[in-house]
C-alpha cells in the first residue's frame, strides 16, 4: 500500500487549501487545491519545522537536508523544499498537480511533520542574480501554512 500524507493550509484570512501527497516508488504525487489567493504566481514549498504558529514565522528555515542551493524542480542543483510556484486563476484558485522525485514521505527527505507554506509572491527559483536569491528566492510573506501529517 502506498504511503499517503495530507496538509491543511490555513491562515486568519481568506487563503486555505488541502494538499495530498502519495508516495509511488521514488516519486511523490502532490495534488490538491488552494483558494483565496491573488491572481498570479505564488511560492509553494516546505519549511524545516512543524511549528506554523504566528503565520508560519516559527516554521524555521527552508527544508534543505543536503545543503544545496535554491532552484526550481527541474534544476540539477536544487534543495528538497523546492516545489516551484503555483499559479492562481482570476478567482484566486490553484489546482496543484505535480510529481516530485526529491521529496519523500519517509527517510532523509521526508516532509511529514514539516510545514508547507504558500507565499505572497512568486519565487525567482534562485535566478535573481544575487546571493540571497540562491538561498530564499524573494517570495515574501507567508499567506497560509500547515503541517504535513500521515493520512489514514
Amino acid at each position: 500500500m502506498a504511503m499517503k500524507a495530507v496538509c491543511m493550509l490555513k491562515d486568519n484570512g481568506p487563503v486555505q487549501g488541502t494538499i495530498h501527497f502519495k508516495q509511488k516508488a521514488n516519486k511523490v504525487l502532490v495534488s490538491g487545491h488552494i483558494i483565496g489567493l491573488a491572481e498570479g504566481q505564488h511560492r509553494f514549498h516546505v519549511h524545516q519545522l512543524r511549528d506554523n504558529a504566528e503565520g508560519g514565522t516559527n516554521a524555521g528555515s527552508h527544508f534543505n537536508p543536503q545543503s544545496k542551493q535554491h532552484g526550481g524542480s527541474m534544476d540539477e542543483e536544487r534543495n528538497v523544499r523546492d516545489l516551484d510556484n503555483v499559479t492562481a486563476d482570476i478567482d484566486g484558485m490553484v489546482n496543484v498537480s505535480v510529481e516530485d522525485s526529491l521529496i519523500s514521505l519517509s527517510g532523509e527527505h521526508a516532509i511529514v511533520g514539516r510545514t508547507m507554506v504558500v507565499h505572497e509572491k512568486p519565487d525567482d527559483l534562485g535566478k535573481g542574480g544575487n546571493e540571497e536569491n540562491t538561498k530564499v528566492g524573494n517570495a515574501r510573506s507567508c499567506l497560509a501554512c500547515g503541517v504535513v501529517g500521515i493520512e489514514q
